[in-house]
């Protein structure tokens, strides 16, 4: 089947089962080709396909409202909503998005990117259709590493309570993006492996009822017998004692068991659970057999090898230079415990887990309960390195505040993803957390300027026992220069100047330092003369060099690969006024005030004006219409 053909979902109410079966083969195949091209998530897509298709055969969308979670496995919806054609662009500037989009489809009714969010809004829309007199279907699929989440614990607590007409469907794969952790996960087990008792009820309820004269009361006076075969059947209750109908395990491949239960579904009151079973990369032996997570997400690939196409830098990843400098000072320093709320492999934790097994904690996907933890680590003389991407820390804010810098806790923070990440787009950009971070006390930020001075940086934050300390580092590779044998620490809050100048000043920090020394060779080229600094200690400022370039009266750029509003650009102007600093031009380059979209890096720093030219514009501008030195301000 020509899957480009497609316009809308309606053709597969008429399908017959061999015919699904037929369209769920031309997807697997049109997703293993397309993905090995742009990358993208493949291992999830190719675990939904037979879910997605009879979801759409049994209800009416988008009336019936589909929301994925973490929604990274929509793209089999993707495609049966007409989207097929747009998937040479998958994740690519101005192209398809990798998670569900409104602006897509009237069919994306929720975006998401960020884990254990549907229930919640499930929960919404279910009681907005209930206002407002409805009689649509509410469908959150979330899977089983999501369900982990607070969040989702909290929404399955509050639809139990209500009764609300809702149909979760649990897409249970066993893995999130890396293998699953916790309690919860084990109940899962024990449920996949407990056989299906609802329909054990069912029968003895039949048989009940078959008795003369008295059945149907039997039948209702053993009710709480017929309950009670929960127990024995299934070794976990958690959703029949949150108020929940379960209904599984269920075979996430066979559309005769799929369509059985989804029905069933149908016709019941109250909130009910379908705990699908899938697996993770149906269809393509090198993702069937991942383990790890390695097949969650990928770039390109070879399809018949499953060779991935790698980068041919030989410069360390970033992870990997901070999680394996760590590694080396956790066998000296017996302080040193590690956390990933779920990403294990994406910080490149593996090696530290497989080394200190005992200091090592992969927590899930709860952000808020790493951070908290990692506090109660360090009261107790530990110092915990918590690896966290920058977009999942937002979900941890109070903890950080309320936890970790008001109680002065000597944690250290590996902020992950930090600044613009690209194809992942707006859900993802780690752009944020500058912002809200920079305001909270006893929090020193930092970010390094190349990987030899992160190493630096991680032996600074070890050592460092005077409250948190955050190190931001970028998605990426680094760039490949030489590294020092012998670690040492950076002063706290000291910059350094990497090219000196008369004519104005350039402050800027981690990725974006190689674009301003760009700029001031090109306005060397035009006799302006500009000094660049690199700003590494993002808070505390460099005050004491601060006050002499002040006391210059020549303009200062800030440039930041981050949000300008409540950025490091911010904290330069608040200093200034707080020293009442009015004779000299300070300008802010860095991301506007709003979400930026998927694409590579060098294109959305184009769109938004964070280049080169940018800045040669800005300080060429600046110096012409610097204000005239006021003396007493001198």
């Amino acid at each position: 089947m020509d899957l480009t053909q497609i316009t809308n979902p309606s053709f597969i109410k008429s399908l017959t089962k061999e015919q699904m079966t037929e369209l769920a083969a031309d997807i697997r195949k049109f997703l293993i080709e397309n993905l090995s091209t742009t990358g993208g998530h493949i291992g999830p897509n190719l675990g939904v396909v037979e879910l997605t298709i009879m979801m759409h055969k049994l209800f009416d969308s988008p009336e019936d409202k589909f929301i994925w979670d973490v929604g990274h496995q929509a793209y089999v919806h993707k495609i049966l909503t007409g989207r097929a054609g747009q998937f040479n662009t998958l994740r690519q500037y101005k192209g398809l998005s990798g998670f569900p989009k409104m602006a897509e489809s009237e069919h994306d009714v929720w975006e998401t990117g960020h884990s254990s969010t549907s229930l919640s809004a499930a929960m919404g829309m279910a009681l907005a259709r209930d206002m407002q007199g409805g009689s649509n279907y509410v469908l959150p699929v979330i899977g089983d590493g999501a369900l982990t989440g607070g969040m989702a614990l909290e929404a399955l607590n509050h639809i139990g309570h209500q009764k609300t007409n809702m149909i979760v469907i649990l897409n249970d794969n066993e893995m999130s993006i890396a293998p699953n952790v916790g309690a919860l996960h084990q109940i899962l087990g024990k449920l996949r492996t407990a056989g299906k008792y609802n329909s054990a009820k069912d029968e003895l309820e039949y048989i009940l009822k078959k008795i003369p004269a008295v059945g149907g009361k039997v039948a209702a006076a053993a009710e709480r017998v017929k309950d009670s075969l929960k127990y024995l059947l299934v070794s976990g209750v958690f959703f029949e004692e949150l108020g929940f109908t379960y209904l599984g395990p269920i075979d996430g491949h066979d559309f005769n068991d799929l369509e059985r239960n989804l029905l069933y579904a149908k016709k019941m009151e109250g909130p009910v659970l379908l705990h699908v079973i899938t697996k993770k990369g149906k269809g393509y032996r090198p993702a069937e057999d991942d383990k790890i997570g390695t097949w969650h997400g990928t770039g390109p690939y070879k399809i018949e090898t499953g060779d991935f196409v790698k980068s041919t830098t030989t410069a360390p990843s970033w992870s990997g230079l901070v999680a394996e400098t760590v590694r080396k000072l956790a066998r000296e320093d017996k302080r040193i415990a590690a956390i990933t709320p779920a990403m294990p492999v994406g910080s490149k934790l593996e090696s530290f887990a497989t080394e200190f097994p005992e200091r090592f904690f992969d927590v899930g996907i709860a952000e808020q309960h790493a951070v908290t933890m990692a506090g109660g680590l360090a009261t107790q003389g530990m110092k915990p390195f918590l690896a966290i991407y920058s977009t999942f820390l937002q979900r941890a804010y109070d903890q950080m505040l309320h936890d970790i810098t008001r109680q002065k806790l000597n944690v250290f923070i590996g902020i992950d993803r930090a600044g613009l990440v690209g194809a992942d787009g707006e859900t993802h950009q780690g752009v944020f957390d500058i912002a809200f971070l920079r305001h909270l006390p006893n929090l020193v930020i930092m970010m390094p300027k190349d990987e030899n001075e992160g190493q630096h940086m991680v032996k600074t934050a070890i050592e460092y026992n005077d409250g948190p300390i955050a190190m931001r580092y970028p998605r990426g590779n680094g760039l490949g220069v030489e590294m020092d044998e012998e670690l040492h620490t950076i002063p706290i809050g000291t910059w350094e100047v990497l090219r000196e100048g008369t004519d104005g000043t350039i402050l800027t920090f981690g990725t974006t330092i190689p674009m301003a020394l760009e700029a001031a060779e090109i306005l060397t080229g035009k006799g302006i003369d500009i000094k660049v600094i690199n700003a590494r200690f993002i808070k505390p400022l460099d005050t004491d060099m601060l006050d002499l370039l002040f006391l210059s009266g020549k303009p200062i750029v800030t440039l930041e690969e981050a949000v300008l509003a409540g950025g490091f650009g911010s904290g330069v102007l608040e200093y200034a006024e707080e020293k009442s600093i009015s004779d000299i031009t300070i300008k802010r380059i860095g991301i506007p005030d709003e979400f930026i979209e998927h694409g590579s890096v060098d294109k959305l720093l184009e769109e938004i004006h964070l280049t080169t030219e940018q800045v040669v514009k800005v300080m060429e501008e600046s110096i012409v219409n610097k204000p005239a030195v006021k003396k007493e301000n001198v």
